[in-house]
């Protein structure tokens, strides 16, 4: 399990890591990590985007969350360029989805077995690694995001079929799942898995039994849109008076407030707030040094998630295309 009481060693960099040391597959990582779907922004820049990896690791991140379909293979090479294998740096990829530049959205699913399989390959090569340390299956059980149709209804044995004989093989080492119920992850557990992304954040906790399932199995439990505000509709975290009423008496911003009211809901969370800007990035990771006392903590329980329609939903999706779990 992830904890939070105890002093966080070092990394491989000479760093603490940001909010403490967690576990995913086994392995130590800090608690706040790094999410690298937005380094596609600068694509013109890549020397920008190598030095903000950089930069990362050297503030004690050493938890990467990646995907072949981000940029279409750019951010992968931007990570296989950025981080050097001593720097003990976990990456986390997905599949489930692949690029589709000429379609309606950006992206398309890619659900069927044989399409895990070859987006694992793909993954493999453009990191530049002989094994996956951890691959998310990118499911399609929820909103927000890309419903499945047609042949990318996939029953989730099939696909756990395929993860698994990869890992037999040894090009995955653990396998994760993203977007999905609480009927599936019951349904995953016996074939074994290290970590569960969904959509959570202070202003959308539908999945606070997922969470809790995940906190029992320990199973890592690392939210997407953690700051919610993803898409129009979408309520966002900083919008909150209570989040505002906390910032201001800790002296933070609303926004690390939001994250650090996710690293204390419960030890088993990791997050992977992700940025182009370096000091967004520095911000993101000191939101990981923040305490907070039983009434602060209590203020922010206290919040009402808002409702969202499915249509809001429905059109985010649609404007922004895949979501980046």
């Amino acid at each position: 399990m992830a904890s939070t009481g105890t002093p966080s060693p070092q990394t491989a960099s000479g760093a603490p890591r940001p909010g403490g040391t967690g576990t995913l597959a086994g392995r130590p990582v800090s608690r706040v990590g790094f999410g690298a779907m937005q380094l596609e922004r600068l694509r013109g820049d890549r020397a920008a985007a190598v030095a903000l990896l950089r930069r990362a690791v050297e503030l004690g991140v050493d938890h990467v969350d990646t995907a072949e379909f981000y940029g279409h293979g750019l951010v992968n090479g931007l990570i296989r360029e950025a981080i050097r294998p001593e720097d003990g740096v976990l990456v986390v990829t997905k599949v489930g989805a692949t690029p589709d530049p000429d379609g309606p959205l950006p992206l398309r699913l890619a659900q069927r077995p044989e399409e895990l399989r070859a987006d694992v390959e793909a993954n493999l090569k453009s990191l530049g690694v002989e094994r996956l340390e951890v691959v998310n299956l990118r499911r399609a059980d929820t909103r927000p995001g890309v419903r499945a149709e047609g042949d990318q209804v996939v029953d989730l044995d099939d696909q756990l079929a395929v993860l698994t004989a990869l890992r037999d093989e040894g090009k995955i080492g653990a396998i994760g799942l993203s977007a999905v119920t609480l009927d599936v992850l019951r349904r995953a557990i016996p074939a074994g898995i290290a970590c569960v992304q969904n959509a959570y954040s202070l202003v959308a906790r539908g999945d606070e039994e997922l969470l809790e399932l995940c906190l029992a199995e320990g199973i890592a439990w690392v939210p997407f849109f953690p700051l919610g505000g993803a898409f129009d509709g979408m309520p966002k975290v900083a919008d909150e008076p209570a989040v505002e009423a906390v910032a201001r008496s800790l002296g933070c911003t609303p926004s690390q407030a939001g994250l650090a009211w996710l690293l204390h809901r419960a030890p088993n969370v990791l997050l992977i707030p992700g940025t182009a800007d370096a000091g967004h990035l520095e911000a993101n990771l000191a939101a990981g040094a923040l305490a907070f006392d039983a009434a602060t903590r209590a203020a922010l329980d206290a919040v009402t998630p808002p409702e969202v329609s499915e249509e809001a939903l429905s059109l985010g999706s649609a404007r922004h295309g895949q979501n980046p779990s």
